[in-house]
């Protein structure tokens, strides 16, 4: 059963294609180390900012996710953005999520290299007026020091491990199982993705 109270929720918005452990420990140290009560996975159908070729289908990249964070309490895999009007904006998402859950208090967590490229969003002025973002900082991301909002920097531990590292490492055979949850890892291997 859901619990009625308030809570704050870090939303971490990604493709996960694939989720590895580096997402993993950021999200942990995030449950850990900030204020946060729970942390969703905001599985995205498609990043404006990103190419779409590569991407596995929605629901194998959110599977992967809850295989991911198995069933830890305080994580969730969400296929929220999956019936919105594509590609998926973070504003509009939010906007959805308050008026579906107007007792939560929504939290962005994001990489600096993410933070870098905010002014890029559609309609960043109003993400940083209205919401908090949690930042993590990344491997020669420098923080834009002019923007105004509600901005918290933590230094989680740094992982240089992307998903596009993991899928090239995949398509050249190499065996990268401990970059992944097992559990993610054996599901790639018996659906064969990412090997052409």
């Amino acid at each position: 059963m859901e619990n009625k109270k308030s809570q704050k929720i870090g939303l971490y918005f990604g493709s996960f294609n694939p989720i590895h452990i580096g997402h993993l420990v950021i999200a942990n140290y995030m449950l850990e180390f900030t204020d946060l009560d729970k942390i969703w996975f905001v599985v995205s159908p498609h990043n404006p900012l990103k190419d779409k070729k590569s991407l596995l289908a929605d629901y194998h990249r959110l599977e992967m996710v809850h295989l991911a964070i198995n069933d830890d309490y305080d994580m969730r895999a969400s296929n929220i953005e999956f019936n919105m009007p594509q590609p998926s904006y973070t504003i509009d998402t939010l906007t959805y999520l308050q008026e579906k859950y107007p007792k939560n208090h929504f939290v962005i967590l994001m990489g600096g290299d993410s933070l870098q490229n905010i002014q890029k969003w559609k309609n960043y002025q109003q993400l940083l007026q209205q919401y908090e973002l949690y930042v993590y900082s990344r491997p020669g991301a420098q923080l834009p020091s002019d923007l105004k909002g509600n901005i918290k920097i933590f230094q989680a531990p740094q992982m240089e491990i992307s998903a596009s590292f993991i899928r090239k490492a995949i398509k050249e055979g190499k065996n990268i199982r401990y970059f992944l949850p097992s559990k993610v890892w054996e599901y790639i291997q018996e659906m064969h993705f990412y090997e052409k």
